[in-house]
This record gives structure tokens, C-alpha cells and sequence, in this order.
């Protein structure tokens, strides 16, 4: 194959912050000086940096940059999540966890959730599935330490991703980045020059007069979408009629004991709360739609919750959760916020990220940028924000609350016919319909559906077949084998002091 004679001689990444930074840290790798790399961000724009909550797939991302992980941990204060805690979803007083791994083998070449249905049959003291989860286990007694090898049992049966201060992230990834040849350019862009017949941009100008050329534009530049939506008008497909939700208050406060290795989602009136473990503080926000209550209540419910001191006031973040109809337009690429927002109750805002850039690089053009790349490169997208879209309104959908307005709003609303048919197969068959081989597993979408009280009517009648005694003597072993493995676990809190502590903060 020819090599291109139009090969891209510069790409200029429009924002930093975690987006913009998380793209040009693989791009300095990926490309390998092969063409330069500039990054432009405001010193006007600050982040917030009250805790960032991640998913497993960040592990993968960060060795794929050869990054160390104990070094990661210590400069990014962070801690480990093994999943998420949910409180009065549902219902209130409901709790249940979303963990990362599964319910542990199969039986009989079936899915281990099965096996359980049919016992639930004849067992009246079954235990719940969450029993048989080594993440849930870990998590109830504020267990940690990283899997090991390939040994068979509990010890392998859990994934965990971080808790971490994103701006802290960014600017680890910044050092990383520019240690690799990206060079980081302060100032704001007041204009953007195109081609006149191609319509391509050719620079970015900046409020001192300095023009930045460039071949390729990332545009991180956040909710506003600087150059995907001033410039190209790719327009916004708003999804707040599925998700209602449109603001969030963040504020951090001092660190508690325990130091939990999960993250905290607290179901309130119009809305939810995060808490977030740091090392060194705990991040906590609130996600509500002032349309079902008021700032200054949703303040006043984020303050209150609150486990620590408030170490700053709570600060107002707006949105519209949705996805631009097109994220890739000539030569421009939407990563980030201004590609889309979906709010982070699931932790998908960089696991999303991940996915651009990994997909940008996969689909790398050369300076002609043919629109063949960016239709796929906006599949691809489009399809993911789908996916985690329906997550993320499982969660509402599946409500008995009816004490508030905005509960009974989520309860009546109406849903994509996809995740209908996710609902009913799962109450009617017990199976769980999985799109995004890619995306949540069926062992997450278990969680949430039966942490929510979906109960199947039915099982896979194959297993009406067979002698219950050998299925309950297999769940009675996945039980003691993790039993067995949490309890010889050292407690989160002390696997950090012991192996990836923050050096202290200068006084």
C-alpha cells in the first residue's frame, strides 16, 4: 500500500482540561513525532477538581501510554472504585451495588443469574445475586488489592478502575504529553480562519495576534463547542426530555473515615449526589433539574449530606445532555464535552473520551480528511452515547418513588424502544440484551435492573431439568471462595498507605 503523499504536518488540539489533555497524550504517542502537536488552552478557564470517578477501561488506556500505575495513583491523588453504592434508587430506603466483574462462573455452560432464577424457585432463603459478587463482597467491607495472575476463583473475578482530582489528571498527562513533544500554547481564540472553497479551518487566532495553522483541529473547548458548533454548525440532538437532569453543584470537603474503595450515588427529590473518595478529600456534587426544585434548595440538600467540612462553596455547572448530530466535520473532531454530555452517574464521561480518541486514531487522515473516515468515526460515536444514553435512563425509569414531582415525571416519561425491549425481555425471560458488546455487561445491567426490583417471570426452562442440590452446592462455593479471599484482603485505606500514598502536601 502506497504511503499517503498528504500526510497530516500538524494537528492543533483547541482546549485542555481532561479531554484536551487526554487526547494529546496517545496522539504524541500514536503519531510519534510524525507531525506536530499543539495544544491551546485559556488560563481564564479553570476546572473544578472536586474528584473524578472512572470506570476499569481507564487502566487499559493508561498502559497502553506505559504509564506506572503506582505513580499515577500517588501524583493524581487517587483512590480505587470497585463500583458503585446505590441509595434510594428504586425506592426509598432501597441499597444496591453496582461492582465491576461478574457472579462468578458459569454452570452448566449457563449464565450464573439463571441458575440463581431457578432456584429462587425452590429455595426460600436463597441469598441475593450480589452475594456471589467478589466486587460487592470487597466493597462491604471496604476491602482492596489489585487481581492477580490467571488462578481460578474470586481472586481474578473483579475489575476496578479510580477515583481520582481531574485536575491533577490533566496536568499528569500534560507532563507526559510535552515530555513527547507536544508544545502548549496559553491564550484565547477570538477567530477562526477557514479556506475559502474547502471551508476546512486553516488557524485559530488568538487575542494577541498570534495565529496557530494547523492541517487537523481537535476541538475540546467544552459545552460551547468553539469550532464543531461556532464554526460548522453541527447541531444538538437534546435528550433532556429521557434525562431531565440539567444542573449539578460541586463542592469537596474533608476526608472520613473509612476510606471507601467505591463510589456513592444518593437518589434525593429532584435529582441525585455523588460522593467521591480522594486521598485527600472527598468530591460530592448534585445532579437536579431546576425545573423540580431550586438552586438554592439543591444547595442546600448537597451541603447538608455532606460527611465532612465543605473546604469551598458548591460551584453551578448547567447542561443539556445530548450528543452533536455529527462530531467529525472536514477537518475537525469533537472530543469531550463538546461532542456531547451525558451526566456522570455512570461514569462514562472519560470512559467516552477513551473511545474518541481511540477511534480518531484508528481512523487518522491525511490532510484531504475523506468524509468516509469521519461518517464511520460518527457511527461509531453516535452509537456509543446511544448505549450509554439507555443506561443511564434504566436507572430513572425503573422508579416506585412517587413522593416528588420529578420522580413521577421519570416513572411516566417515554423511552427509546431499544431500551424497552432491554426491560421487558429481561422481566419476561430473565435474558439481558446486550447492543455494545463493548459497553456495560450483562453482569451491570443485572445490577441495575435487580437493584431496582425488576424480577424475572421466567428462566431458561432447560434448567427446570436439572437436580437443584449440585446448583446450590456451586453457589455455596462461589460464596466461601470469596468470603475466604475478601477476608484475607487488606483494608483499602491500608493498601494505599502501604503501596501508593501521595507524598504529603507541602505546608
Amino acid at each position: 500500500m502506497a504511503e499517503s503523499s498528504n500526510p497530516i504536518r500538524k494537528v492543533v488540539i483547541v482546549g485542555g482540561g481532561t479531554a484536551g489533555w487526554m487526547t494529546a497524550a496517545p496522539l504524541a504517542l500514536g503519531l510519534a513525532r510524525a507531525c506536530d502537536i499543539t495544544l491551546v488552552e485559556s488560563p481564564e478557564i479553570g476546572t473544578v477538581g472536586v474528584g473524578e470517578a472512572t470506570l476499569p477501561t481507564l487502566r487499559h488506556y493508561n498502559m497502553a501510554l506505559g504509564i506506572d500505575d503506582a505513580d499515577f495513583v500517588k501524583k493524581t491523588q487517587a483512590t480505587f472504585k470497585l463500583g458503585i453504592e446505590f441509595k434510594d434508587w428504586g425506592h426509598t430506603g432501597n441499597r444496591f451495588f453496582h461492582g465491576f466483574g461478574d457472579y462468578g462462573p458459569e454452570v452448566e455452560n449457563g449464565a450464573p443469574h439463571m441458575a440463581w432464577l431457578r432456584l429462587l424457585r425452590d429455595v426460600k432463603d436463597m441469598p441475593p445475586l450480589a452475594t456471589f459478587s467478589t466486587a460487592a463482597a470487597m466493597a462491604g467491607a471496604n476491602k482492596f488489592t489489585p487481581p492477580f495472575g490467571d488462578a481460578p476463583g474470586a481472586c481474578n473475578a473483579y475489575s476496578y478502575a479510580y477515583h481520582f482530582d481531574a485536575s491533577l489528571y490533566a496536568a499528569y498527562l500534560r507532563d507526559y504529553a510535552m515530555r513527547r513533544g507536544v508544545t502548549r500554547i496559553e491564550g484565547r481564540i477570538v477567530d477562526v480562519e477557514q479556506h475559502s472553497e474547502t471551508g476546512f479551518i486553516t488557524a485559530v487566532k488568538l487575542d494577541d495576534g498570534r495565529r496557530i495553522e494547523g492541517d487537523l483541529f481537535v476541538d475540546c473547548s467544552g459545552f460551547r463547542g468553539l469550532l464543531i458548533e461556532g464554526v460548522y454548525q453541527a447541531g444538538y440532538d437534546d435528550w433532556s426530555a429521557m434525562l431531565p437532569c440539567n444542573s449539578a453543584l460541586a463542592v469537596p470537603c474533608e476526608k472520613t473515615t473509612p476510606l471507601t474503595p467505591y463510589t456513592t450515588s444518593t437518589a434525593k427529590s429532584a435529582g441525585w449526589t455523588w460522593r467521591i473518595p480522594l486521598q485527600h478529600r472527598t468530591g460530592n456534587g448534585h445532579v437536579y433539574c431546576n425545573s423540580f426544585t431550586s438552586d438554592q434548595d439543591a444547595a442546600r440538600v448537597l451541603l447538608d449530606g455532606l460527611d465532612g467540612r465543605a473546604l469551598d462553596d458548591p460551584r453551578q455547572l448547567r447542561f443539556t445532555t445530548g450528543r452533536r448530530r455529527k462530531s467529525w466535520i472536514k477537518n475537525c473532531v469533537a472530543i469531550g464535552l463538546s461532542s456531547g454530555f451525558l451526566e456522570p452517574l455512570e461514569s462514562t464521561s472519560i470512559n467516552i473520551i477513551e473511545n474518541s480518541v481511540s477511534w480518531l486514531l484508528e481512523h487518522f487522515p491525511d490532510r484531504d480528511c475523506s468524509p468516509h473516515l469521519a461518517d464511520e468515526y460518527n457511527r461509531l460515536l453516535s452509537e456509543r452515547f446511544e448505549y450509554v444514553r439507555d443506561f443511564i435512563i434504566l436507572h430513572y425509569k425503573l422508579t416506585n418513588r412517587t413522593d416528588s414531582e420529578f420522580w413521577r415525571y421519570c416513572a411516566d416519561m417515554a423511552i427509546p424502544d431499544t431500551l424497552k425491549h432491554q426491560i421487558e425481555l429481561f422481566r419476561e425471560t430473565g435474558r439481558v440484551a446486550i447492543y455494545d458488546e463493548k459497553g456495560f455487561s450483562v453482569s451491570s445491567h443485572l445490577a441495575i435492573l435487580l437493584g431496582l426490583g425488576v424480577m424475572p417471570k421466567r428462566y431458561n426452562p432447560l434448567l427446570d431439568k436439572m437436580d437443584p442440590r449440585p446448583l446450590l452446592a456451586h453457589f455455596a462455593r462461589v460464596r466461601d471462595v470469596i468470603q475466604n479471599t475478601v477476608a484475607a484482603m487488606p483494608d483499602h485505606a491500608d493498601y494505599i498507605a502501604g503501596h501508593v500514598a501521595a507524598p504529603a502536601l507541602a505546608a
